[in-house]
């Protein structure tokens, strides 16, 4: 449960879980436009809009429509657990996002990887599909070494995208995990524009090869709008 006198760290938000909540339910099209440009699929945020209206969209792929429509019911499921306080970072509901979000478009959904993965751009080596449940729990156990809810948050995400738990749709579980622990603890969801994909991009290269966090944090910080912040402020 969120603690309502708890603060973050760097621009002394205070946690608000509702007011959270509510900016993020109002930003989803902006999310789920990002997040699926950012994987090359041109979509934009009007037609987000019209998918999440129940009705289809001309000239796209009808199997990207149900990518980007995936995507939102991801984020549904994590509103729901958000607003009844169920919201856990643990292998179950972490399996269950994935369930949904990478359905039909990963090799395996719903499970973590059974074999051996590269990640494109760089030499670095994901660990083996034997050692990832142990991981994980190292993860989840380590994130709690950070005391401002960001860097913890960041830490998260930045985890699962290295370690590669999935076949695919690995940064975008590790931001839905980041952003569910977020919205849990009553701070306002990131997201990564897809208008500094390159930046994001070539960011994420270097720490795959690095494994510091340094420069991604700075960058994640940067992607918080200032609007968003200065409402958390009121």
């Amino acid at each position: 449960m969120a603690d309502s006198n708890a603060r973050d760290l760097y621009w002394n938000m205070p946690s608000n879980k509702d007011k959270a909540l509510m900016l993020a339910k109002k930003q989803l099209p902006d999310f789920v436009c990002d997040a699926i440009n950012l994987e090359g699929i041109n979509i934009t945020v009007p037609e987000v809009q019209t998918l999440l209206e129940g009705i289809t969209i001309g000239g796209h792929k009808i199997e990207d429509q149900q990518i980007t429509l995936n995507q939102a019911y991801a984020w549904d499921k994590i509103f729901k657990w958000v607003k009844n306080d169920t919201f856990k970072l643990n292998k179950e509901n972490i399996l269950e996002l994935h369930k949904i979000s990478a359905k039909e478009e990963a090799l395996e959904w719903g499970s973590f990887r059974s074999g051996s993965v590269t990640i494109s751009g760089t030499d670095y080596m994901p660990p083996e599909a034997e050692k990832l449940p142990g991981l994980f729990e190292q993860m989840v156990t380590d994130s709690y070494s950070y005391k401002d809810v960001y860097d913890r948050a960041f830490f998260i995400f930045l985890t699962m995208a290295r370690n590669q738990f999935f076949y695919d749709v690995n940064k975008r579980m590790g931001r839905f995990a980041m952003n569910g622990l977020l919205l849990q603890e009553g701070f306002p969801a990131i997201n990564v524009p897809a208008k500094r994909k390159l930046e994001f991009n070539q960011l994420m290269i270097e720490f795959y090869e690095l494994g510091d966090l340094g420069p991604m944090n700075k960058f994640l910080r940067s992607c918080l709008d200032s609007r968003i912040i200065e409402i958390m402020l009121q």
